[in-house]
């Protein structure tokens, strides 16, 4: 996409930046990585020390030299939750997505109340007016074309909506998840009032936005209907660069057979543990090892299903290490968890694993969108998430052709050329410049 004249400047609203880790920091990063390849000059506004579910310093190494990013302020209730309850920070993030576990003491209560009915939409709320604040300044020294805005947090919205009511900037809002329909606000335990506050504020991002993006074809839907209007699809995808061709001198050889996953485990996958119990009876030890964090009632389920010295939890690894073990598993676990959206769920990293080469497992709804992207690739098998037998067979296959000498691969390089970041980065660019030429009457 070849531009005359001076780049678009594009300002990148993003909680999450390098040295971010976690899977939230992936997309808009890749994106500021290949925005000068379409002829867009990103400027990143961020957070300066945010309430990061991992950090991962590595990926600064992604955002190109000469890059402008604006760090602000932005307070921490993390923090405050962490001394009521005693926790570390680190644990009162996790908590926020249940992968901590815990007592219900009066301070978590009250916590857990306070971040529920004064934060709206989300504990990040508090770092709009300082971003705004930082944004309007930037804009009156160097201006800016456009913004974009990614979430969650979907209070990062809530800065572009200021700006294009306040700057009047054509402005993109690219929504990650679900927002009133997320998974988890029917257990926050918010009122009427701030259940209408924050329907007021997803209303609002949706009819303002002058463009809006997502990630899987139902969430598209989902909120084209709430919008009125259509909703660009972007797919979350890889990074070709940080993939070497499966059996290259560069891939790091296959070590011994484990089920991998990578990431937060956020439920426990009851139907793969007594699969592993049934395969064990028969003589065959498969072990599951996550990198990242699970519950803690997984360690329970895992014992009562005589699989506990099966399953391995070890702490999160730089980006670039979890593709090193991506590339050395004989099979990686996808989970998709029974929300009500759950069909429209893909996990960003279902495209890391297809790059990788390997072939993936997926728990989840069989018709869904997760399980299209593996169908389509040929990346792997897909079981509904209490389907003992079927998980049972698979993983028989698996071991039996690894046992060969002839492990299953995974999709085949031709078949991922759309998840690629590049490809994806050219397609926001082109609605970035739409937006643009529309508001200035091109």
């Amino acid at each position: 996409m070849a531009h005359s004249g001076s780049p678009l400047r594009l300002l990148v609203v993003t909680y999450y930046f390098p040295p971010s880790g976690g899977a939230g920091v992936q997309r808009p990063l890749k994106w500021v990585k290949y925005f000068r390849e379409t002829g867009i000059e990103p400027v990143v506004l961020t957070v300066r020390a945010g309430a990061y579910p991992a950090l991962d310093a590595s990926l600064v190494a992604d955002v190109p030299p000469g890059t402008t990013v604006v760090r602000t302020r932005a307070p921490d209730p993390f923090g405050l939750y962490g001394r009521l309850t005693g926790r570390s920070r680190g644990e009162a993030v996790a908590a926020r997505t249940g992968t901590v576990g815990g007592s219900r003491s009066l301070p978590e209560r009250a916590s857990r109340w306070a971040r529920a009915n004064l934060f709206v939409p989300d504990a990040r709320v508090g770092w709009v007016p300082f971003a705004v604040r930082a944004a309007r300044l930037l804009h009156r020294e160097a201006p800016v074309d456009a913004v974009l805005t990614t979430g969650p947090p979907h209070s990062a919205h809530l800065v572009g909506r200021a700006l294009a009511r306040r700057l009047g900037l054509p402005w993109t809002a690219d929504l990650r998840d679900p927002w009133t329909d997320i998974h988890y606000t029917g257990a926050l335990g918010r009122s009427a009032a701030a259940q209408r506050l924050d329907a007021r504020l997803e209303a609002s991002v949706l009819r303002e936005a002058s463009a809006l993006v997502t990630v899987t074809a139902p969430l598209r839907d989902a909120f084209a209907q709430k919008a009125g209007r259509p909703v660009a699809l972007v797919r979350n995808g890889f990074d070709p660069a940080d993939f070497p061709a499966p059996g290259s001198s560069a891939a790091p050889p296959l070590g011994p057979f484990e089920v991998l996953y990578t990431g937060t485990l956020y439920d426990v996958p009851h139907g793969l543990l007594e699969a592993l119990a049934r395969l064990r009876g028969e003589g065959l030890d498969v072990p599951l090892r996550i990198v990242g964090a699970a519950p803690e009632a997984l360690g329970e389920a895992a014992s009562r299903c005589g699989v506990a010295d099966l399953v391995r939890v070890g702490p999160p690894v730089r980006h670039d290490e979890a593709v090193a073990l991506m590339h050395a598993s004989a099979l990686l676990l996808i989970t998709v968890e029974a929300w009500s959206y759950a069909a429209g769920v893909v996990p960003g990293k279902t495209y890391e694993y297809l790059a990788s080469g390997r072939p993936a497992l997926g728990l989840g709804p069989v018709g869904g969108d997760a399980a299209a992207v593996l169908r389509d690739t040929g990346g792997g098998t897909f079981c509904a998430p209490g389907d003992v037998d079927g998980i049972a067979t698979v993983l028989r296959e698996h071991v039996a052709m690894w046992a060969a000498g002839a492990p299953l691969a995974g999709a085949p390089a031709e078949a991922l050329a759309p998840y690629s970041r590049r490809v994806q980065t050219a397609a926001v660019a082109r609605i970035v410049e739409d937006c643009v030429a529309a508001a200035r009457g091109a």
